[in-house]
């Protein structure tokens, strides 16, 4: 049953006013309001707010996850601000379900060292000054191509409707565990040949990007945040049993949210 709640709210006006008004109603409808452990994390604004959330709270596994949207596009985000009454319902009368979404994990190694990153939405591998980048990408070992162009992007399945889709990617069901591998900018001559249409991999399949000897020096771009990485010798990447919890009203419905986020005026 859930009953300490954790809000994150971003900071502006309008979600801060949102932020407000469902503090009090979850309290008046006997809800905890919690700044450490919580049942529910609840983010208050845009998709950024909901990627911020998990981010800190560290993609926790027992942990329930919904968005309210009070910004702009809010594709993760569940809720409508007009719905608030209406899902403080369903939580009350245990009136809602529960899709578990695979968190993409990606290992840097780099130097003498390597990071480790788990993200929801998408990583991003270009050249450090954003020159043309030479990459072997493979699965689990085998050669899938070698890439030259702007940069490459592996978006989960979560993250195939942010910048995957902008730049030409499929839109993938969002409980798929899966990654899409999309070119950006690929380059097509008589000398070089890329793939130009993006590739769908399945769980427990690691992609690995290996830079060629003069293009080391790389920029990686992890659900919005950059990060630069110096003689990288390889990125490894994967969705594998780590998995979030997000919590949907019962009239959730990916098609229709993609008609409403996408297509509808």
């Amino acid at each position: 049953m859930i009953k300490n709640i954790k809000l994150f709210i971003n900071n502006n006006d309008e979600s801060i006013k949102t932020g407000k008004l469902i503090r009090d109603k979850f309290i008046k409808n006997g809800f905890m309001i919690s700044d450490k452990v919580c049942d529910l994390a609840v983010a208050i604004g845009g998709d950024g707010a909901f990627l911020r959330m998990i981010k800190n709270t560290n993609f926790n596994s027992d942990t329930y996850y919904v968005g309210i949207n009070s910004g702009t596009l809010g594709f993760l985000q569940e809720v409508k601000v007009d719905e608030i009454d209406n899902f403080i319902n369903e939580l009350k009368n245990e009136d809602y379900k529960i899709e578990e979404i695979g968190i993409q994990e990606t290992t840097i190694n780099h130097e003498n060292s390597s990071s480790k990153f788990y993200s929801l939405n998408e990583i991003l591998i270009r050249d450090k000054n954003l020159k043309t980048v030479k990459l072997d990408i493979k699965i689990d070992g085998d050669l899938l191509e070698k890439f030259i162009g702007d940069g490459i992007l592996i978006a989960s399945s979560s993250g195939s409707t942010a910048h995957n889709l902008s730049y030409g990617g499929s839109i993938v069901y969002n409980t798929f565990s899966s990654l899409q591998i999309t070119p950006i900018g690929p380059i097509n001559s008589k000398v070089y040949r890329s793939l130009l249409n993006s590739v769908i991999i399945p769980d427990k399949k690691v992609i690995d990007i290996i830079p060629e000897l003069d293009k080391k020096d790389l920029l990686v771009t992890i659900d919005g945040e950059n990060n630069y990485y110096d003689n990288v010798s390889s990125i490894s990447t994967k969705i594998d049993s780590k998995k979030i919890k997000c919590l949907r009203l019962k009239h959730y419905n990916f098609p229709q949210k993609i008609n409403e986020k996408l297509l509808t005026d």
